[in-house]
């Protein structure tokens, strides 16, 4: 019997019994370097699992480096789809002497009858088998994965519903009798939400009369979700949107309320209390500490198996809020209605974990008055620094007066970025397309976006200097065979996320798309038919692997308080056999990719 590695998938989709066949079924074969283990259009007979060497997968329609399309090392298997689909699509060539294990076409084709799991393996999308890595890494894990699983409809309070002609004495006795914190208030077939804060401050704070109608102090911006949204984003949306509940409606109707008491009481640890901390911080100090906890969410969020979208909705939303608070301990609010404070980069598309720098602007009304602007905006910047984030290489900082323009300055700015078309102009107009409103008039920021697209999305040549910075960095495919050493790595920003990210960007400027997150622009690019919806979902899950393989070795750096220059690098040997198959396939989608944009904006790739 061989002894063979068979704890990882599609092997650990077998149970004891069908392990134990591929021991004593399989053999040991050699190839000597330069030998074709398997060529395009034979046949196979083998599954081959490499116990020693190096294997390249080449295809032979494409010239010269850009036939080299995968590469394979220790754990890896290949040649199961030519037994599934008849023939070999590509050739695979030993790259130096190499040892495999063979598992015959028969014995293969037995268990995949045997075992569906494993037969779908081998069929599945990259989504799939992300999503297979993520429940390996979350065997005996429950807590925060029961959380991730958890429905709104799971929850839901029925709503209190009062009519129109309700008094304030009438609304707070219906609070009193139904002990609920809020009650809705329906007018002219709307839905309006009323607080007992609400009821208390009408009393006692104005001096309302019990006998007034209660519909005066009623809101009627509501913070909406769908019985099954999950309980997760509810948490998003109230964190994101300053508020303690979510009203339920399903065709329009409210069928429950959400309160934040109901979606932090499926938390099981404080670790998970810092949403609540941020919003109850009144002072710096207080809002410094919730801010230091952050890389104690994350880990203790990515320990349960949380997905990393999930994860990056609500760090976004918690460091929108903190730099909203920053901004409000520092800004009056007149001076706030007259102003927008933007963050951007990572943070702007909501794509940031760690903390990052501090990317931010400063859009100011043309009537404007607020002569100690320059102070107050070096004061966000140190207090910012403060709470953990740090300041700009570049100095695109709110600190620098370059970025804290009145709307009129920065439209002019854009203008003549666009019509410059310079490496530096260009940056600085994708940093713009990344904007976000953190604090202050957003109507601001969505007057000047107005603008870049009217003068950007249908100027070809622009589009085309824009799109080009995709290329900028070579698809790390055909590195594999030497990054074995310690020392070395694969830099995933420049190798996979940045062309996805910017390529994506670049689609979303010429369509005028407005959500920011990359996930969110291939939905919308998707939905319009720019992009085949199983291209998008594929981009998404690979942007996905390489943030959450880097997020992964920030981490372990974190823990081991290194401070490393190479934040970026993935160092593939430290991989398991599954996370260097979904590596490959992942970049194998940003080379296919970045062709696409070559062509549509005729670029030389």
């Amino acid at each position: 019997m061989v002894d063979i590695d068979l704890s990882q998938p599609p092997f650990s989709l077998l149970d004891e019994s069908g392990k134990a066949r591929i021991g004593k079924g399989v053999d040991l074969g050699y190839f000597d370097n330069e030998e074709i283990i398997l060529d395009a259009g034979q046949s196979g007979e083998f599954v081959f699992i490499i116990h020693k060497g190096e294997v390249a997968e080449l295809d032979n329609t494409l010239p010269g480096d850009q036939g080299r399309i995968g590469h394979y090392s220790a754990g890896d298997l290949f040649g199961a789809i030519s037994i599934i689909n008849g023939k070999s699509r590509y050739r695979f060539k030993a790259e130096q002497e190499t040892l495999c294990y063979l598992l015959p076409k028969t014995l293969f084709e037995q268990l995949c009858e045997e075992y569906p799991a494993f037969a779908e393996f081998f069929r599945q999308t990259l989504a799939n088998k992300t999503r297979l890595l993520i429940e390996q890494r979350n065997e005996g894990g429950m807590t925060m994965a029961g959380f991730m699983l958890a429905r709104i409809a799971d929850c839901l309070r029925p709503p209190l519903i009062v009519g129109e002609a309700t008094t304030v004495a009438q609304a707070a006795a219906a609070l009193n009798d139904s002990h609920a914190d809020s009650m809705l208030i329906q007018a002219a077939g709307r839905h309006g939400m009323i607080t007992k804060t609400d009821l208390l401050n009408a009393l006692v704070l104005e001096g309302l009369d019990k006998d007034s109608p209660a519909l005066g102090i009623a809101h009627f911006t509501l913070v909406s979700a769908q019985p099954e949204d999950y309980l997760f984003q509810a948490l998003v949306s109230m964190t994101r949107h300053k508020v303690s509940r979510v009203v339920v409606l399903e065709n329009d109707q409210p069928v429950g309320v959400v309160e934040l008491t109901d979606v932090l009481s499926y938390f099981s640890s404080r670790s998970y209390m810092v949403s609540l901390e941020v919003e109850q911080a009144d002072d710096l100090e207080a809002l410094a500490a919730a801010s230091a906890r952050m890389p104690e969410l994350v880990k203790a969020l990515m320990a349960q198996g949380v997905r990393l979208e999930f994860v990056m909705d609500l760090l976004a939303a918690l460091n929108g809020r903190i730099v909203n608070k920053a901004f409000g301990f520092i800004v009056s609010p007149e001076h706030q209605s007259q102003s927008c404070l933007l963050v951007m980069g990572s943070e702007g598309r909501g794509e940031q974990i760690l903390k990052t720098d501090q990317d931010n602007a400063l859009i100011l009304a043309d009537d404007a008055e607020w002569p100690g602007c320059a102070s107050d905006m070096q004061r966000l910047t140190d207090t910012l620094l403060k709470l953990g984030y740090p300041p700009c290489p570049g100095n695109i900082m709110v600190s620098n007066p370059e970025w804290v323009k009145s709307e009129s300055g920065w439209r002019d700015t854009i203008s003549h970025w666009a019509i410059k078309r310079d490496g530096a102009s260009l940056m600085n107009l994708a940093i713009m397309l990344d904007a976000h409103a953190v604090a202050g008039n957003a109507t601001l920021l969505e007057r000047l976006r107005d603008h870049l697209f009217e003068r950007c999305s249908r100027d070809e040549l622009l589009l085309s200097y824009f799109a080009r910075a995709a290329l900028s960095f070579s698809t790390p495919l055909t590195l594999f065979g030497t990054l074995k050493k310690p020392e070395h790595g694969i830099d995933i920003k420049k190798g996979g996320i940045f062309p996805i990210v910017h390529g994506v960007r670049t689609l979303a400027l010429e369509r005028r798309i407005l959500p920011t997150s990359t996930l969110a622009r291939l939905e919308a690019l998707a939905d319009e038919g720019r992009l085949e919806r199983s291209f998008a979902d594929d981009l998404g899950e690979a942007l996905a692997l390489f943030s959450e393989l880097r997020l992964k070795q920030q981490l372990a750096r974190l823990d081991n308080n290194q401070n490393s220059e190479e934040p970026n690098r993935v160092v593939v040997q430290t991989l398991s056999s599954l996370e260097r198959d979904l590596l490959r396939e992942a970049l194998g989608i940003v080379k296919s990719f970045k062709q696409r944009l070559s062509y549509r904006f005729h670029l030389e790739y």
